[in-house]
């Protein structure tokens, strides 16, 4: 699972991949398309349930759960015809499972604007005209094709056709497609698309100093936005991530104190877009390590063992099962198992965000 940071030029996309990565290097340059092909970087989900798992069970090393993201090129108006690379901006959006749309919510007369003045929601709504101008495209392309198909009696592609149709609908409504619901077999059917006004969005306000929690004007603009798409919001400002990036602890601790932030911005950024991308996570923990892992929400036990191997959801047999607040009580498993709190599970339970898990397979 991966998730693509966007927005127009100059909000801030890159210095915020690279604080939330820790990538070092020049600054980029102040002006459009500096990012052209995209970069890539591992971000660590912070999970306070670690800390309190080691409490109890003392590993040789703990490992969260990791998110890749991909900084994309700023998108422009037009984008959807070719506009500033447009078409090949966009492309790279297709492949992501998850939009991060950073917005800019500062005022910098030495930050150039690509529209001339700062404006959040007209921000948001240009980068998202242009996603369902280029799903409008998609769609109008495949149709003839699934039609020919459906017209020789092929049962999918009659779905497809459906699917395509209700899509085409939608959107010549100005609706985004993540606000369609679909039958699964007609979501199923036009997936292979990667229309990308479908895809979960998260937007980030790049905030000044002046405004880290986010109240000002320009923020709450896209808190008002956000709320109408059924989106989440997070403030950051991203010149203060990247210093706080590049500094070691105590220094860091320090800096956040003095001007007033409990952690990072990008811890809540990381959480945050775990969401987004419709993930939880469940643990592992003994001796060797205490470890969390990604799942799909609404997995089940059998899928989950399959994130640690294929073997384990292969040969699934049962998933013994308890939680952090039995080893809170309990103080160790043993105990927990003794007072009859070791659950043991079936190939039908759903995981349940931070069970902590031991699986039993044979292959």
């Amino acid at each position: 699972m991966e998730a693509g940071i966007v927005g127009l030029p100059n909000v801030g996309k890159s210095t915020l991949f690279n604080a939330l990565t820790s990538t070092q290097g020049a600054q980029a340059a102040n002006y459009p398309f500096c990012t052209i092909e995209p970069n890539e970087g591992i971000v660590t989900v912070p999970d306070e349930r670690l800390r309190r798992i080691t409490n109890f069970i003392k590993p040789q090393k703990v490992i969260p759960t990791y998110l890749k993201l991909v900084d994309i090129a700023g998108i422009v108006k037009g984008a959807s015809e070719g506009q500033g690379l447009g078409n090949k901006f966009l492309s790279h959006i297709r492949q992501v499972d998850a939009i991060l749309q950073v917005v800019r919510c500062f005022e910098d007369d030495d930050v150039i604007h690509v529209a001339g003045k700062v404006d959040p929601v007209s921000d948001v709504e240009t980068i998202e005209t242009e996603l369902m101008l280029a799903d409008m495209q998609t769609l109008e392309n495949a149709l003839p094709k699934a039609e020919r198909s459906a017209k020789s009696g092929d049962k999918e592609a009659k779905v497809r056709v459906a699917a395509i149709q209700r899509c085409q609908a939608h959107l010549a409504q100005d609706q985004p497609l993540r606000k369609l619901e679909m039958p699964p077999a007609e979501a199923k059917e036009i997936a292979s698309y990667g229309l990308m006004s479908a895809k979960p969005i998260l937007y980030i306000a790049n905030v000044d100093e002046s405004d880290l929690h986010g109240t000002g004007e320009l923020a709450s603009a896209v808190r008002v936005f956000a709320e109408k798409v059924g989106a989440s919001v997070v403030p950051v400002c991203a010149k203060l991530e990247a210093e706080l990036a590049e500094l070691e602890e105590p220094d860091r601790s320090e800096m956040l104190e003095s001007v007033g932030l409990a952690q990072p911005a990008l811890s809540l950024v990381a959480r945050e877009a775990y969401r987004t991308l419709g993930l939880q996570s469940y643990f592992t923990a003994g001796e060797k390590e205490v470890r969390a892992w990604p799942v799909p929400i609404g997995a089940t036990a059998p899928q989950a063992a399959g994130v640690i191997h294929s073997d384990f959801e292969r040969g699934f047999i049962r998933c013994e099962v308890y939680s952090l607040s039995d080893l809170e009580e309990f103080k160790s498993e043993k105990d927990i198992r003794q007072a009859g709190k070791l659950r043991t599970e079936g190939k039908t339970y759903v995981m349940q965000d931070g069970d902590i898990c031991h699986f039993l397979f044979n292959v």
